[in-house]
């Protein structure tokens, strides 16, 4: 059922939304696909960039194969990205930082648009788009929206590479222990815009709920993760996040 009014959301997640004092919200794709974000996925082999499938062009192998390929790559995708702006769902969990006592936010996505939308702590599990990072010493530096980015690292001199988790990469260190150690803790924890298949960030649902946290997932349709939750919501995050706020105001 797709829900209209503040009135629709279940009782028990309205109670839950009031009274929770630990809360985790993990954050996917599907939260900026709102904002206008394309994943730049192909499907199968299907070639995105200059006849290089996804996993080949944003690949750790590319970084040292073709350093510049890969940033033509990600310079464009910042080109897209740079005009687009944070939508209500960003909005609302920014606000909810100041609501919970413990609130951590983790996403999946390296677009930025939780930290442009004034979000805070945000514990990133695959880096930024708008970071670079030193193939040497590693020191990350920050990219302007509206800028040209640095070409070599201002530290030791070597190359750069974007601050980002490329296919056959670790997470960085210490972002999974982070959010495994909150979601083992949270009471409440919401699963928004993801579609749970990519793991380890898609095992913080599984924590939280093993933990005793009631489970909320908020999606355009069913995911796998769906028959573990306790409430599911089906449909655009910006407008169910809004009705989640205003049925407590109503409670």
């Amino acid at each position: 059922m797709q829900l209209t009014t503040a009135s629709q959301i279940p009782v028990e997640l309205q109670k839950r939304f009031s009274t929770a004092q630990r809360v985790l919200v993990l954050t996917g794709a599907g939260i900026s696909a709102e904002s206008g974000v394309p994943t730049f996925r192909g499907g199968g082999n299907s070639a995105v960039w200059k006849g290089l499938p996804f996993d080949v062009i944003s690949s750790a192998q590319m970084v040292k194969r073709d350093l510049p390929a890969v940033w033509e790559w990600f310079d464009y995708r910042r080109g897209i990205l740079k005009s687009l702006a944070p939508n209500a769902a960003h909005k609302a969990i920014v606000g909810w930082q100041n609501k919970f006592s413990e609130f951590t936010l983790v996403t999946q996505n390296v677009d930025g648009l939780h930290q442009y939308a004034g979000a805070t702590d945000v514990i990133e599990m695959h880096g930024s788009i708008w970071r670079a990072r030193c193939i040497s010493c590693h020191t990350t530096f920050e990219i302007p929206r509206n800028d040209r980015r640095q070409e070599d690292c201002a530290s030791c001199g070597d190359h750069l590479r974007p601050d980002v988790v490329l296919f056959g990469e670790m997470l960085p260190t210490g972002a999974f222990e982070r959010a495994a150690e909150a979601a083992a803790k949270c009471e409440l924890c919401f699963v928004i815009g993801t579609s749970a298949l990519v793991y380890p960030a898609a095992s913080l649902p599984e924590i939280a709920k093993t933990n005793g946290a009631f489970l909320c997932e908020v999606n355009p349709e069913r995911t796998p993760l769906s028959d573990l939750c306790d409430v599911v919501l089906t449909g655009k995050a910006g407008e169910l996040l809004d009705l989640i706020e205003l049925s407590e105001l109503k409670s």
